[in-house]
């Protein structure tokens, strides 16, 4: 019994600390939803497709070690999905929407995944860099269905009465549709890190982490290198229809233009600033990536810049910002901020009195 409780007792403490973890995020979302103004709303609602995509990423490229340039291709897939679900005359829930923009995107990814599975390297970065440029170019050749380069309006569902009475009795203040969408792209982002931790702490993680350390010895192992970079990647494409689902939601348009080759830059930014290999470090890229340019207009129009030396100052402060990082801090923000608190936290330890016989 002893024995088999303690086989046991890991897997429970790991649910439990995940379910902790989207608590947690939830309970920090919904106090800063409710205390802060309708613009920085709409913020936190781009802040939560770009988390998303990003923790995506991180799983592909900091655990398996494969480099795309494609997700923002793979957003647009799901962000067309969703926004053809939702403009019917009697569009499903959006829960379900977005179910069916994950798996066909994942399907999307299934494809790619395994014409690319031999690839690495700047090989990889190639095909996707291709796919990243060409995918979207579809919704022009199919205009008709996708409405072309002006693309496709998405309407916003309504408000459930019952969310509205639950949001306005906890916290007095009233729901309106740009906090609603951003509740569901945060309850989106709590509900993927609970997945994606649970999976990189599985027999499939550490066989993702096998194959990026060493994948002659991870295949010695008996680890198929295909199928196991084949799974990264269609869980991380999943993640990415799942973001296009809910970018369509909150920018109610989807466009070619809204997912160039600059979307999937800007996300692989995001996870390097963050932390590869750190979903926590993807959150905390994506906050950087859609917080920090915004700062930094204001910074500048307030030192009587004007509105176009501004615009293009925020991209210059973005670039030092990632230069910085990469040389002053390798492993990332929240990497390094982990390495700074586990060095307090030894410190400590090893200045505390070791209580001893003698000295008793």
């Amino acid at each position: 019994m002893r024995i088999f409780a303690s086989r046991s007792n890991p897997l429970r403490s790991n649910l439990l600390r995940q379910l902790v973890v989207v608590v947690l995020v939830l309970a920090v979302a919904a106090l800063v939803l409710e205390s802060t103004s309708p613009f920085r709303n709409s913020q936190l609602a781009s802040m939560a497709y770009y988390a998303i995509a990003a923790v995506g990423l991180t799983l592909l490229t900091g655990l398996n070690g494969q480099i795309s340039l494609g997700h923002g291709a793979l957003m647009a897939v799901g962000a067309y999905t969703a926004a053809l679900l939702l403009r019917a005359e009697s569009p499903l829930p959006f829960p379900a929407i977005a179910l069916v923009a994950v798996l066909v995107t994942a399907l999307v990814g299934l494809v790619v995944g395994l014409a690319a599975a031999r690839l690495s390297g700047p090989y990889l970065a190639g095909a996707t860099l291709a796919l990243a440029v060409a995918l979207p170019g579809l919704a022009l050749y199919f205009s008709d269905t996708l409405g072309g380069e002006a693309g496709l309006r998405v309407p916003t569902p309504p408000t459930p009465t019952w969310f509205k009475d639950l949001i306005g009795n906890l916290s007095g203040n009233p729901v309106t549709g740009t906090k609603y969408v951003a509740y569901i792209g945060w309850v989106a982002v709590a509900l993927t890190l609970f997945f994606l931790l649970n999976l990189t702490r599985s027999h499939v993680g550490r066989h993702w982490r096998a194959v990026r350390d060493n994948d002659v010895a991870a295949e010695l192992a008996g680890i198929n290198l295909g199928r196991t970079r084949v799974q990264a990647f269609v869980v991380s494409a999943a993640c990415a229809g799942l973001a296009g689902a809910v970018m369509a939601l909150v920018v109610r348009l989807a466009a070619p233009s809204a997912f160039t080759l600059v979307l999937s830059l800007g996300l692989l930014t995001a996870i390097v600033i963050g932390g590869l290999g750190s979903m926590s470090g993807a959150v905390l890229g994506s906050a950087v990536l859609v917080f920090l340019p915004g700062t930094a207009t204001d910074f500048a129009t307030a030192r009587g810049f004007d509105s176009t030396q501004a615009a293009q100052l925020a991209p210059f402060i973005y670039g030092v910002v990632l230069v910085l990082v990469i040389l002053l801090a390798p492993s990332g923000l929240f990497g390094s901020l982990s390495s700074a608190y586990r060095r307090i936290r030894s410190t400590r330890r090893s200045q505390k009195p070791v209580h001893t016989k003698e000295n008793a």
